[in-house]
C-alpha cells in the first residue's frame, strides 16, 4: 500500500526539484535582492541587491555546474546550486581533489521559511549528489554568522571541517557530509520516500 503523509489532514506534497531555465531568471533576480537571502549570502553591509548574472549562470555549463528550481504544488519556492568544485570554473574552493560535490541553497519568498521545504531541497540535492554523481563528500560553506543555518545543516549530518575567508565579505564555516555519515541515517532515506 502507497500511503503518503499528511498534516492537519491534508495530503502532502513534497518538493520538486527541475532544472532552470531562462524563464526563471526574473524570480531568480527577486529572490536574490531579498534582505534575508542576502543576509544569507554575504557579510557585506553595502551589499542590497542582486550579484549574480543568472542568465549566465543557467546556459549549460560543461564544468559540472547545475541549478535546479525547487518547486512545491508547481511553484517555484527557492534554488539550489550544485557544483564540481575540482572542475567549477571560478574555482571558488581553490585547489581540491575528486569526488566532492558541493551545495548552495535558498528559499525565495521570506513567507516559505520554516515548513520544512529546506530540509526537503536539501535532501533531493544530497540524493543526486550521491547517487547521480557518486560524490564521496558534500561541502557547504554558510557564513560563519550564519548559525541558524549551522543547526540546520548539523541536523542533515554536516560536521564542521574549518572557517574559511573566501574573500572580504564571505567568512563561512566550511562543513562537510561524507557518503558513509549520509548511509547511516535510516530518517534521510524515509523521508526521501515522501517525496516519491
Amino acid at each position: 500500500m502507497n500511503q503518503r503523509l499528511c498534516f492537519d489532514s491534508k495530503p502532502f506534497k513534497p518538493v520538486e526539484l527541475r532544472l532552470a531555465k531562462i524563464s526563471d531568471v526574473p524570480i531568480l533576480e527577486v529572490w536574490d535582492s531579498m534582505p534575508h537571502v542576502i543576509k544569507a549570502t554575504t557579510d557585506d553591509p553595502e551589499q542590497d541587491d542582486n550579484v549574480w548574472d543568472w542568465a549566465n549562470e543557467i546556459r549549460p555549463r560543461d564544468d559540472g555546474t547545475e541549478l535546479f528550481i525547487a518547486e512545491y504544488d508547481e511553484n517555484p519556492i527557492g534554488v539550489v546550486q550544485s557544483i564540481n568544485p575540482a572542475t567549477e570554473r571560478t574555482h571558488y574552493w581553490g585547489s581540491i581533489g575528486s569526488g566532492f560535490r558541493a551545495l548552495d541553497i535558498w528559499i525565495g519568498d521570506l513567507t516559505n521559511l520554516g515548513k520544512g521545504f529546506g530540509t526537503q531541497m536539501m535532501v533531493a540535492a544530497i540524493k543526486r549528489c550521491f547517487d547521480h554523481h557518486k560524490a564521496e563528500a558534500i561541502l557547504i560553506d554558510p557564513l560563519f554568522s550564519n548559525t541558524k543555518a549551522h543547526r540546520f545543516y548539523r541536523r542533515l549530518g554536516f560536521k564542521e571541517i574549518e572557517r574559511r575567508q573566501f574573500d572580504a565579505f564571505s567568512d563561512c564555516l566550511v562543513m562537510r557530509l561524507t557518503h558513509a555519515t549520509w548511509a547511516a541515517q535510516t530518517w534521510a532515506d524515509a523521508l526521501q520516500k515522501t517525496q516519491e
